[in-house]
């Protein structure tokens, strides 16, 4: 599905892409193509840049938590009287710090000009904004909200590219549009079903992660199975 996503934007960004088919890797590797074939990818090593870029249209999760507490997300002040799940009037950019392990940490855009420079700040910004909100309205026309999302940008040869992972159900809340209602926790085709089932352990959340049983692998699974079928027809 990030193959789906990364063509999506490339007249809008340049991504880390360099061949998605085994038979166009090095030879040496086509021996593993069982393996390989559809799970792997050849990208340009590119220098990561420190900021996790999150775009949120939709209050839930961290935000929620953040918002029942002063009103505000990463420091960004929202209406009142949202309730969990709400649309926010205008889509937001909430940055985070990228941590090598555990958690990511929430920063305002201000911390985030300090940790990579104001200019490339604003550009990170523009491009998730812009990024989310042609996601948002073709996942709107296969009925799917993308609730929030966020995407990894690096540098390579002096310019801001796309890396890592866009738009999967590991970095994105979808929610079916037909089943959405505000005031509740959504069904989700993302790993809800692995979080929801981590909090019923006495885990301190941080690594290793515990042993997943197969019932709820293979739940998570189907999900993401079907939200690509959904979005990519695959």
């Amino acid at each position: 599905i990030s193959v789906f996503w990364f063509k999506q934007m490339e007249d809008m960004v340049k991504n880390h892409i360099v061949a998605i088919d085994v038979k166009d890797f090095p030879r040496n590797l086509h021996k593993y193509s069982d393996m390989l074939e559809g799970r792997s990818l050849i990208v340009k090593k590119a220098k990561v840049l420190p900021v996790e870029c999150i775009v949120r249209g939709y209050i839930s999760g961290s935000g929620w938590k953040s918002y029942q507490k002063d009103g505000t997300v990463c420091g960004i002040e929202l209406s009142s009287g949202l309730v969990e799940s709400s649309k926010i009037e205008q889509p937001v950019f909430t940055p985070s710090t990228k941590a090598e392990s555990g958690h990511d940490t929430n920063i305002p855009f201000d911390e985030a000009e300090k940790i990579v420079g104001a200019d490339t700040a604003a550009k990170l910004r523009d491009l998730s904004l812009s990024i989310y909100e042609r996601a948002r309205d073709y996942a709107g026309s296969k009925g799917i909200i993308i609730a929030d999302t966020k995407m990894e940008f690096g540098i390579y040869n002096d310019e801001i590219i796309l890396i890592d992972e866009l738009l999967t159900p590991d970095s994105s809340r979808f929610w079916s549009i037909k089943d959405y209602g505000p005031g509740r926790s959504q069904d989700s085709f993302d790993k809800q079903i692995v979080r929801d089932y981590l909090l019923t352990l006495d885990w301190d959340q941080t690594p290793p992660g515990p042993a997943l049983p197969e019932d709820i692998v293979n739940r998570t699974s189907e999900r993401y199975r079907e939200i690509v079928r959904i979005l990519a027809g695959q």
